[in-house]
């Protein structure tokens, strides 16, 4: 058997549910924070930001998983001299690629087109996906490490970075989208590649192992509660030292380490989810695990096709988009409900009677994959 077929017959094996049931989550997050009205309390509005920042992190945590899993999990594949290190490493390096790619044009297009009133990840998350190629095989230990220590420091860093005069002056030379990719964008990829690291060395551990889950919950739960209200503090604080202006240079040093801290606490937060996901729909006993698959099945399956799900719900926002005391807007509680209950109803019909997403699977055709994972 050669060394592509070995590949993809360690590949070929079951989907992990509770990994799209946590991605199926972030999905839901993600349109609560897009087309959900802005809250009248300060309680509302901080309701509505922990859906805002949390599930982005989600999100880059489940990509991260899922490049562990179409690389071999457990088992990556084998390395070879030279730096692409064989041809099942070239072969899936080339088809990552050719996604990213694929996701940046479709992004690029989106913005330019429909252009929507929210962030669009589509083209970030191609960009990312490019910066992972060199990083796939780092062994398990030295992702995971390498990605707690960036996710500490890469907040921070591009927030002090961000607010630096060479990213104004590439915008007004109409170069900014490169730097808002890396540093300044709503979703930069600084912090986005650290927590892809993270997932991916869940993946070579074995997210699905009992022992792993259970380290993962905790890690991430002790994580929330330790990091969580400090960044928080920080990061008011640094917005009161900017009302006064003899302490207002030090704001960017609690809004640096705020970033950081909140980051750190949130993606604890998506670690805890994606454990919980994962004890619920594979762990747990018989009983509760088959009730609990068959109430989550349908955020599971958006989880199942998120570039789907994902990218007509931009259109739908885009077709929203009316004007109000002036201002263009798209938000409303019907909205969001319509997203949040047609995308289940939808993902889980296509599903059960389709299988793959129809996005989904036109992006595997076109980077000529063949496994199940992924």
């Amino acid at each position: 058997m050669t060394e592509i077929a070995q590949a993809n017959t360690r590949t070929a094996v079951r989907r992990i549910d509770g990994v799209d049931t946590a991605r199926g989550l972030a999905l839901i997050g993600m349109f609560i924070a897009h087309a959900a009205p802005a809250a009248l309390t300060p309680d509302g509005a901080e309701l509505l930001a922990i859906a805002d920042e949390r599930p982005r992190l989600l999100f880059a945590l489940t990509a991260g998983l899922a490049l562990g899993f179409i690389s071999g999990g457990t088992r990556p594949f084998p390395a070879a001299p030279g730096f692409a290190g064989g041809p099942a490493r070239r072969r899936l390096r080339r088809q990552i690629s050719i996604r990213a790619v694929i996701l940046i044009a479709l992004g690029l297009v989106i913005t330019a087109t429909l252009a929507p009133l929210v962030f669009i990840i589509l083209d970030v998350y191609g960009v990312a996906f490019l910066v992972m190629l060199p990083l796939l095989f780092l062994p398990r230990g030295v992702a995971l490490g390498a990605g707690i220590a960036g996710l500490a420091i890469a907040p921070g860093l591009a927030v002090v970075l961000s607010r630096q005069q060479f990213v104004a002056d590439a915008r007004l030379a109409g170069i900014g989208l490169p730097v808002d990719w890396f540093i300044a964008g709503a979703y930069p990829v600084i912090e986005w590649v650290p927590v892809m690291l993270i997932g991916l060395a869940l993946a070579r551990y074995g997210v699905g192992r009992p022992r792993v889950v259970a380290w993962t919950a905790l890690v991430g739960a002790v994580a929330a509660m330790l990091f969580l209200p400090a960044g928080i503090a920080l990061l008011r604080l640094g917005e009161e030292q900017q009302t006064d202006p003899s302490v207002a240079a030090s704001s960017i040093v609690s809004f640096a380490f705020g970033e950081s801290l909140q980051a750190v606490g949130n993606v604890g937060v998506g670690a805890f989810i994606v454990a919980a996901s994962i004890t619920l729909t594979a762990l747990a006993r018989e009983p509760v695990r088959r009730v609990a698959s068959a109430l989550l099945s349908p955020i599971t399956a958006m989880g199942a096709m998120p570039f789907t799900i994902y990218t007509v719900h931009l259109v739908i926002l885009a077709a929203s988009i009316r004007v109000e005391n002036g201002f263009k807007t798209d938000d409303s509680w019907p909205l969001t409900i319509g997203l949040v209950v047609g995308s289940m109803v939808f993902a889980w019909c296509w599903r059960r009677f389709v299988g793959r997403g129809p996005l989904e699977m036109a992006m595997r055709l076109a980077a000529g994959r063949t496994s199940v994972q992924g």
